[in-house]
């Protein structure tokens, strides 16, 4: 089983920037497929994007995120990241990440069995 924590979250002026960091601990990182996602106030649960066991490949939501979003990870530190540029109002929400051991990139929150506690991201217009 892995822990999961989000931290980098906070208040930012529209149009600036924000990197968001997952650490886990109890398992080796590199063993799973690592999405993140976030709940806007009032909404449900959407994906931003997920990137594979290795880092080799990403892949992001359409329209409300890509070109602005970028996932990395780093296995020896066991840490995911979330860079979002040209941040926006509507960015505002409380970000998640979340590792599946299933191999494939996946954007269903259901193959998710592990999740941080969320971290708040709010953009000030």
């Amino acid at each position: 089983q892995v822990q999961l924590v989000e931290s980098g979250g906070g208040l930012v002026q529209a149009g600036g920037s924000l990197r968001l960091s997952c650490v886990a601990s109890g398992r080796t990182l590199s063993t799973y497929t690592m999405g993140w996602f976030r709940q806007p106030p009032g909404k449900e649960r959407e994906f931003v994007g997920t990137i594979s066991r290795s880092g080799g490949s990403t892949y992001y939501a359409d329209d409300s995120v890509k070109g602005r979003a970028t996932i990395s990870r780093d296995n020896a530190k066991n840490t995911v990241y979330l860079q979002m540029n040209s941040l926006k109002p509507e960015d505002t929400a409380v970000y998640y990440c979340a590792a599946t051991s299933w191999g494939l990139a996946t954007r269903e929150i259901s193959r998710y069995a592990y999740w941080g506690q969320g971290t708040q991201v709010t953009v000030s217009s």
